[in-house]
């Protein structure tokens, strides 16, 4: 989490107000110039130097993002968090909500057979047979080996079917899968739970890849495990044969389920292997004639929990699952929509790599040139090695919370602002890390939305990339504000340092200075983004507080021959305040867009900015024209010459914006072209 571009901006605005103070006394005093009026002046213009509306104004344009971004699903908690969303250059998503639909179904089963004959069957063309196995005792090895899946799957489960909403289930959507999955084959999970109770588990970790169930069966122990088939693999020394006939486990049959997974996971299937054993009160964690009233079911604070090194071993491996979650229609274009703004999109998953790539590759993630890093390529690397790659990978495959921690300090190390997406408990400290954290709404927990800065109520990557949008909206609506105050300010510091250098008399009082910042202190539409302080915004801020410098001391200039003596000073002050004025109404119309010219507004026009012109305007021409308020002023009265004058020079600052302008917009022509 990052912020403070703003505090910066206001800090380095106080030094110059402090500087430039310090200046035109110091000038005064060389020049033995009546110090109160030197005072005077010095004070106002280092009290217009900062923009003292720009915190308000800022904290509005945050506001009103804020609003816009929560019709839009994303909601944002803190203010500070939207002017970072606009520097974000990589987004680091998960797949499973984010990218797809968060609809696992298990499409296809793969068992001996189909590794043999290197093909996975397709849950469609499963008998209702194989649910045989769920009807007699398990743990004896009666059935098919899809039954014993089966039953593997609806036991070694956490989910739960959803009492208020039919069809619906509480818990991880992989395992909400599986239990739709064996309630097409007609197994009740719940009353499977029933009649095997659950009496010990060694829970999901993202390290083992795997969760392990020990179940009363009959009068013995049967303990199930579901994970990732490399992760299961080493762990079983035999494998079920389609018909239920157990066999010694060989290494080509350890070759054919991997090379079939490898297939599956091309195809964007979520593999998800599933083992078996027969065990025993110790291993499970159970004191000898351990009571069934232990036996209190899934999550239960009664279960055993035995030491994985213990029981997870000696598995008869059955078989595997392999799953599809849709992508999202919107993600694909929402990623494309990023790359084109200069976001870059990385993909990190426990899923397995061949699955993520083929994901990455659907939606665009992944492109011809990008690389692919595994959780077992990050522990090999050490921090130089990951800042060499990082920049180039685009799917991190089979990583735990403690890469992603890694990931996010590599990116940090290259440069990049990352917002960072999680649900789990286990992302809290990689959501706290990144300078955005975003939560899912849906499927998050309340510790991840606690450590996230925003929160996705609809779970979708397309929000985050609308989120990081309205955030660039909001940063560029900030530096045009700055842009606006800032080149103002820099014309009023320049005439009167200019004049103070050359002991001329100040062009400006300090009631004129404080008019015009008060008076003309217009809003305005966004146009580019970027850093608040980026080399174009300061050529830009230069370029007109000079320009605009110069035609106020012109005009001075011109006012001061057009009269005599002290009548002469007064006109030049009253053409020196008109144009700076002028100039500040015509460039808070003209703040837009940096390239297209102020007559073309793509965007339609903005009817508050008019209305703001306009009551400028209409005070400044009471000042100007009523006589009681052109005295307290200290004002002249203008001539149809010096009117015609003082609207030329004003014009000029429109003249010199549009001329700025062009570079860039021959630019992007030839660029279009």
């Amino acid at each position: 989490m990052r912020s403070g571009s703003l505090a910066a901006v206001g800090k380095a605005l106080t030094i110059v107000g402090l500087v430039v103070c310090a200046a035109i006394l110091l000038l005064g005093v060389l020049y033995q110039r009546p110090m109160v009026p030197q005072l005077l002046v010095a004070i106002t213009l280092a009290i217009s130097i900062i923009p003292e509306g720009l915190p308000a104004t800022a904290t509005i344009v945050m506001a009103l993002g804020v609003q816009r971004m929560a019709r839009r699903h994303a909601l944002v908690k803190t203010l500070p968090a939207v002017e970072t969303l606009g520097g974000v250059t990589v987004i680091c998503s998960d797949t499973t909500g984010t990218l797809t639909l968060n609809r696992m179904t298990v499409t296809h089963v793969a068992t001996d057979g189909g590794f043999t004959a290197g093909e996975a069957t397709p849950v469609d063309d499963l008998g209702r047979s194989v649910a045989d196995a769920s009807n007699g005792e398990t743990g004896t090895g009666i059935g098919s080996a899809a039954g014993l899946l089966l039953t593997a799957a609806a036991l070694c489960n956490d989910a739960s079917l959803d009492p208020d909403h039919p069809g619906e289930v509480i818990g991880d959507p992989t395992e909400g899968a599986l239990i739709r999955f064996a309630q097409r084959f007609g197994i009740d999970h719940e009353a499977l739970e029933d009649r095997f109770p659950r009496v010990a588990e060694c829970p999901f970790d993202s390290e083992r890849q795997r969760m392990t169930t020990v179940h009363r069966v009959g009068d013995g122990l049967t303990a199930y495990a579901k994970g990732s088939v490399e992760g299961l693999l080493p762990l079983c020394d035999r494998i079920c044969g389609d018909d239920g006939t157990v066999r010694a486990m060989t290494s080509a049959d350890r070759g054919r389920i991997l090379a079939l997974c490898r297939g599956m996971a091309g195809d964007a299937q979520r593999t998800l292997g599933f083992a078996m054993r027969t065990t025993d009160a110790s291993q499970a964690g159970l004191a000898p004639g351990t009571p069934d009233a232990c036996a209190a079911g899934p999550g239960s604070p009664v279960l055993a929990s035995p030491d994985p090194a213990v029981l997870e071993r000696g598995f008869v491996f059955l078989g595997v699952t392999g799953m599809i979650d849709p992508l999202r229609r919107e993600a694909g274009e929402a990623v494309r929509s990023c790359s084109a703004a200069g976001i870059r999109t990385v993909m990190i998953t426990g899923d397995h790599p061949l699955t993520a790539l083929a994901i990455a590759r659907d939606l665009g993630i992944h492109r011809p040139g990008d690389t692919v890093v595994t959780g077992a390529d990050l522990a090999r690397m050490d921090d130089a090695a990951l800042d060499a790659v990082v920049g180039s990978a685009t799917v991190f495959a089979r990583v735990t919370p403690g890469d992603k921690l890694r990931i996010i300090d590599s990116l940090r190390r290259t440069g990049e602002v990352i917002a960072m997406t999680g649900d789990g408990v286990n992302d809290s400290p990689a959501l706290e890390a990144a300078d955005i954290g975003v939560a899912m709404g849906v499927a998050g927990t309340d510790v991840a939305k606690g450590a996230a800065d925003m929160i996705l109520l609809d779970d979708s990557f397309a929000t985050i990339a609308v989120a990081v949008k309205e955030g660039r909206r909001v940063a560029r609506n900030i530096q045009k504000v700055i842009q606006f105050l800032l080149a103002g300010n820099i014309a009023e510091i320049t005439t009167l340092l200019v004049a103070a250098a050359l002991n001329l008399a100040a062009p400006l009082s300090g009631a004129h200075i404080l008019w015009v910042n008060l008076a003309t202190a217009t809003r305005h539409a966004p146009v580019r983004s970027g850093t608040l302080f980026d080399c174009g915004l300061v050529g830009r801020v230069l370029a007109q507080g000079v320009f605009v410098a110069l035609m106020t001391t012109a005009a001075y200039w011109v006012g001061t021959g057009w009269g005599a003596g002290a009548g002469g000073h007064a006109v030049g002050q009253t053409m020196a305040f008109c144009v700076l004025a002028f100039s500040q109404l015509l460039r808070a119309l003209n703040q837009r867009s940096t390239t297209e010219p102020v007559w073309v507004r793509a965007e339609g026009a903005n009817p508050w900015l008019v209305a703001a012109v306009l009551c400028s305007l209409a005070l400044t021409m009471a000042v100007l024209l009523v006589p009681a308020l052109r005295e307290a002023f200290g004002l002249a009265s203008l001539t149809g010459g010096q009117w015609a004058v003082t609207a030329a020079l004003a014009a000029m600052s429109l003249v010199q914006m549009e001329v700025a302008k062009l570079p860039g917009r021959l630019r992007g022509r030839r660029d279009a072209v």
